[in-house]
């Protein structure tokens, strides 16, 4: 599974630990017991100031959002139930304080693995992290489980590879010394994945028995855009990314924009501007709004998404900017959300559907984008369309619940993701100011395949000459309308691919930002093979 954008090539560090098991166990007597519920509350306490050092940093460091994964944990230090389990754990078996925490925690992490929800499954890494962070206090000499950055050694400009990472392990990772991560568990809505993304680490999750496919040292290439990892790459491979030694440097260098080709930056969150502006885009191609959400823990009022908003309108200052619809449902659960349980989710109340059936949610969206067009042109894409009528109806109600707010300049488009809106490309351009590809979801329904299945990966592929003639339908399409076409997918920032696709009359791609070198390195190759051959 892609869970960073990005590309690096380095030699990797394996990351081995065992589960600490040697727990200090012990009996009590009736006397001992408040000594050690004496003990038990200054491991909460102590790990409550540390938290709270860790948060100060986190904020100054990525910022509040990213901050707030920490406090969670020491919300957990103060729960009134779990502290209360804890010492009754004591107080009734007379037992010791690190038997108490491991009994507790490892009951609620095992549930939370068990739950049919992959976002609270990757919850159960905060429990994992904060019962290492107890015991460690506790018992730091006890043959402690040692961190991803004890482990980490003398290694520096690696690839680590381990079982897991946690949250407290990522932020603290150093980018120099750690170029890129593979881990075989957590997912994209991991609080490690959403951290990595902040911080522009690439990264790769889900690769079963990881530590076994490679020795330390081994070189590898990760394209955490892909979700790809190729073992000892050759000649052949490396030659896909002729921009390869600019990416994977601490500074990246720019490449200038291509004349006649645009190539813009992917964001999720307002911590990735950052690094889009170190690659002069020439815009935002696609902000992925429901990633704020993600970050934060909860659905953001009018004013928070207006800020952010405004904040991504104004870091561009009159570059294209497309910011996309809340996306949720599918593959991207929200549990603070309370949506209903759904047995595919992925065909079912995701995308526009769910925003047409919950104004709670499109409301405050859409009056926090018209407030923030004052500060710049906006392009809205509105996600998982499936037919004119659709897109339609909503950007009617869009411009109903607006009404009223002063507004600049709004655009209003549809992302091209499900083959139905794709063969009704015509008629939807009849009404739309633009269209997107959005070639990851495209590719996923039109061949019917899950693309995080890695029994069925194998199908999950651009090379199949469907695919392509969709391609080609959406732009006659646009070219007969005169209006833009982008595409916002993985095949973007592929060489591979992006030949073929400029062969088809785009002129317009969105990627991850560390991807822009390539992008440009290889669309300028193309044109200039052109120009000679004219």
């Amino acid at each position: 599974m892609p869970v960073s954008d990005g590309v690096v090539i380095a030699p990797v560090h394996l990351l081995r630990r065992e589960r600490r098991e040697n727990i200090t166990a012990y009996t009590l007597s009736p006397g001992e017991v408040p000594r050690e519920l004496a003990r038990l509350e200054q491991a909460l306490q102590r790990a409550g100031a540390e938290l709270d050092a860790l948060i100060e940093a986190v904020t100054l460091r990525i910022g509040p959002a990213q901050a707030n994964i920490f406090l969670a944990q020491k919300l957990m230090t103060q729960d009134e139930v779990l502290v209360a389990q804890m010492r009754e754990y004591i107080d009734q078996r007379h037992r010791n304080a690190e038997l108490a925490i491991a009994h507790t925690l490892d009951g609620y992490e095992s549930l939370l693995q068990e739950v049919d929800d992959d976002y609270l499954k990757e919850r159960a890494s905060d429990i994992g992290e904060m019962r290492r962070r107890l015991l460690d206090l506790l018992q730091p000499a006890a043959g402690e489980e040692k961190s991803a950055v004890d482990l980490l050694g003398d290694a520096s400009g690696c690839i680590l590879i381990a079982e897991e990472l946690t949250p407290g392990e990522t932020v603290l990772l150093d980018t120099t010394r750690v170029r890129g991560f593979i881990t075989e568990r957590g997912g994209a809505a991991s609080h490690a994945a959403i951290l990595a993304r902040a911080l522009g680490i690439p990264s790769v999750s889900g690769i079963k028995s990881i530590l076994t496919a490679f020795e330390e040292g081994d070189m590898a290439l990760l394209n955490g855009t892909t979700g790809d990892v190729v073992r000892m790459p050759g000649e052949r491979t490396l030659a896909l990314y002729p921009a390869l030694d600019q990416i994977i440097e601490p500074v990246i260098e720019v490449v200038a924009p291509v004349p006649g080709f645009q190539v813009m930056g992917n964001i999720s969150l307002t911590t990735d501007l950052e690094t889009l502006n170190r690659m002069e885009p020439d815009g935002i191609g696609l902000y992925r709004t429901e990633f704020e959400f993600f970050s934060a823990g909860k659905a953001l009022n009018e004013d928070e998404q207006y800020a952010c908003y405004r904040t991504v309108v104004e870091a561009m200052g009159g570059k294209p900017v497309y910011i996309r619809l809340l996306d949720l449902g599918g593959d991207k659960s929200a549990p603070f959300l309370d949506l209903p349980k759904e047995e595919n989710p992925c065909l079912g109340y995701r995308g526009c559907r769910l925003l047409q059936g919950e104004p709670s949610l499109f409301i405050p969206q859409a009056r926090a984008l018209a407030r923030a067009s004052v500060h710049g042109p906006i392009h809205i894409v509105y996600p998982m369309i499936v037919d004119v009528t659709q897109f339609v109806t909503l950007r009617t109600l869009f411009n109903q619940h607006v009404a009223g707010i002063p507004q600049g300049t709004i655009s209003h488009g549809v992302m091209f993701e499900v083959p139905s809106a794709c063969l009704e490309a015509a008629e939807i351009y009849s009404v739309a100011d633009f269209g997107s590809i959005g070639s990851n979801d495209l590719i996923q329904y039109l061949f019917a395949v899950d693309r995080n299945n890695d029994l069925v990966a194998r199908d999950y592929s651009p090379d199949r000459s469907a695919f392509w003639t969709l391609i080609r339908v959406m732009a006659d399409a646009a070219q007969a309308a005169g209006k833009p076409l982008s595409l916002c997918g993985e095949i973007g920032g592929q060489p591979q691919h992006l030949p073929r696709l400029m062969s088809l009359g785009l002129r317009s791609i969105s990627v991850s930002p560390r991807l822009i070198p390539l992008s440009r390195a290889t669309a300028r190759q193309v044109l200039g093979a052109r120009a000679a051959a004219q």
